[in-house]
């Protein structure tokens, strides 16, 4: 019986969240365990809305765990927890020699970059490229007999960050009853991108013909870029970018209508507190990295030929994929939504 388990979880905020059913199974295999997360700071605002992890472990390897002995305090650390299994979801070798010297009974994982001689079960399934994020995590589970029951992702809305976010809304006449599009227009990278001036038609369009509020997220970097978009509108849209934490995001997501994204990190925080989600993708593809949470997710995408498979190239000059999705297409999902 195991009564420690610890999860080894990858490092982006999208991905963090394809994790979030690897939790649901394990409290449900294991209901009297605790269950404690080592992951990098800059996802802990994802996973402390994540119900079944007890305890968020940080490890931050390119700062304040990148000396030698940092990594040993930690190493120190986790072999007096006395954890009875690590489940390692990241690829990193580094991470596998840290469970492995912790004295970690049963360390499952995917024996990338030749980091099998740390793992005692090596997860037999399909390699990532053919499969859903989510179902690549939870194969680290299955191939260790743990039973599956729900592939969903979820995540919990802090109800004070309600109450934030609320008030913030009360400010400027958004009132419970109003239909909320939030615009998402920023990604990780420039190739998932929708053009800036289709995000500008999109708003405009709404704004002309359609009784709804919107408002643009995204973090303090992508100012220039909103800039961008808004500086033509007569009717400019509330920019919260930059203005709100994690936790008030997962509120505002929750308290939004519809929600329009590229794949990005906060498209995925939508479908997985229940909203309905438009999203744009091009160079990726969505059967890999497509919302798996319980909002009604409609995808726009176009075979272009050169996106057959998942593109990484991140100098394309033109970035015709994202552009073969049309305003238009956009304007009728959210009015099919507006209408359901």
């Amino acid at each position: 019986m195991m009564k420690k388990i610890l999860v080894v979880n990858a490092n982006w905020i999208g991905d963090a969240i394809f994790s979030s059913p690897v939790f649901r199974a394990l409290k449900q295999a294991y209901p009297q365990a605790t269950i404690s997360c080592l992951a990098e700071p800059r996802v802990h605002g994802i996973l402390e809305a994540i119900a079944e992890i007890d305890e968020i472990i940080p490890y931050e390897e390119n700062g304040q765990h990148r000396a030698l002995g940092a990594k040993l305090r930690l190493i120190i650390n986790l072999f007096q927890r006395h954890f009875d299994a690590a489940f390692l979801l990241h690829r990193s070798l580094t991470k596998a020699l840290l469970v492995f010297c912790s004295g970690i009974p049963h360390r499952i994982g995917y024996n990338a970059k030749h980091r099998g001689i740390f793992l005692t079960h090596q997860v037999q399934g399909r390699p990532q490229e053919k499969v859903h994020r989510c179902d690549y995590y939870l194969q680290v589970l299955e191939s260790f007999g743990i039973t599956v029951a729900e592939r969903s992702t979820s995540l919990r809305v802090d109800q004070e960050a309600q109450k934030e976010i609320a008030g913030i809304l009360h400010c400027h006449q958004i009132t419970p009853t109003t239909f909320l599009v939030i615009i998402h227009p920023g990604g990780n990278w420039n190739l998932k991108r929708w053009p800036p001036a289709y995000f500008t038609r999109l708003i405009d369009h709404l704004n002309r013909e359609m009784d709804v509020r919107t408002i643009v997220t995204g973090t303090q970097d992508d100012a220039s870029l909103i800039q961008a978009i808004i500086a033509p509108l007569s009717q400019r849209p509330l920019v919260l970018a930059g203005k709100i934490n994690l936790r008030q995001l997962i509120a505002l997501m929750k308290r939004a209508n519809a929600v329009v994204s590229a794949d990005s990190g906060p498209l995925h925080i939508a479908a997985s507190v229940g909203t309905a989600t438009l999203s744009i993708f091009g160079p990726t593809d969505p059967t890999l990295t497509g919302p798996r949470g319980t909002g009604r997710a409609i995808i726009l995408r176009h075979d272009i030929g050169c996106n057959r498979q998942a593109c990484y190239y991140t100098d394309c000059p033109d970035n015709t994929c994202m552009q073969a999705v049309s305003v238009a297409e956009v304007m009728d999902v959210i009015r099919s939504i507006r209408n359901s």
